[in-house]
Formats: C-alpha cells, sequence, structure tokens
C-alpha cells in the first residue's frame, strides 16, 4: 500500500517552518526529519508513524489507534503506528506531529 497523499500533504502543512525539516520516503512511507532524525511519518500502511520519547510510549499506547511500530516482529518503544481514525482532525494530526518534532528537536542531529 501507498502512503496517502492526502495525509502527506497535511503534515506537511504542520511541519512546514520546521528549522532543519527534510523528507525522505522511509519505510514505505513518507518521512519527515529534523535535522536528519524522523519525526514523523505518512505510512505506507496508513495513518501515520511517529518518534516519541521511549519512556512515555507506554502512557501513549491504547492497544486500538495508537499501537508501538513493529520491525520484524518486534514492538519497539519510541515508536508509535497511529491510526488514520486518530488523526482524522488537523487538531489531532497537530498534537501528534507536535509531540514527534519535541521528541526529535531533542535528539543530536545526525
Amino acid at each position: 500500500m501507498a502512503y496517502e497523499e492526502e495525509l502527506a500533504d497535511r503534515i506537511r502543512e504542520a511541519v512546514w517552518d520546521e528549522p532543519g525539516l527534510s523528507e525522505k520516503r522511509m519505510f514505505g512511507g513518507l518521512a519527515f526529519l529534523v535535522n536528519g532524525n524522523m519525526a514523523v511519518s505518512a505510512s505506507g500502511q496508513g495513518g501515520i508513524l511517529l518518534r516519541v520519547d521511549p519512556g512515555s510510549t507506554d502512557e501513549l499506547v491504547d492497544g486500538h489507534r495508537v499501537r508501538r511500530f513493529e520491525m520484524r516482529g518486534r514492538a519497539m518503544d519510541g515508536w508509535l503506528r497511529v491510526d488514520r481514525e486518530a488523526v482524522t482532525s488537523d487538531e489531532e494530526l497537530r498534537r501528534w506531529v507536535d509531540r514527534g518534532l519535541r521528541y526529535t528537536r531533542s535528539l543530536p542531529p545526525k
């Protein structure tokens, strides 16, 4: 499945003025990076892939619309898969994107 162009455009609108921003195709989606670190992606599996503080993963996961991202069958702290239904409004999307940007800004540049 290809990522949703409309969702990528909405993310782009939310991050357009972020210093150090770049876009890159990753994980079958379109990722938005800050200083070389991925903050958020329009996922090729629908919804968004989001980078967050690993210590806040448990409190953000709801088991339904927000889950840990899994890579090679391993659930990863600090990475969330947020379903499309959780980002239908611009306000919801912005809340998630802002969380990803805040954490990614704290990382050393690549």
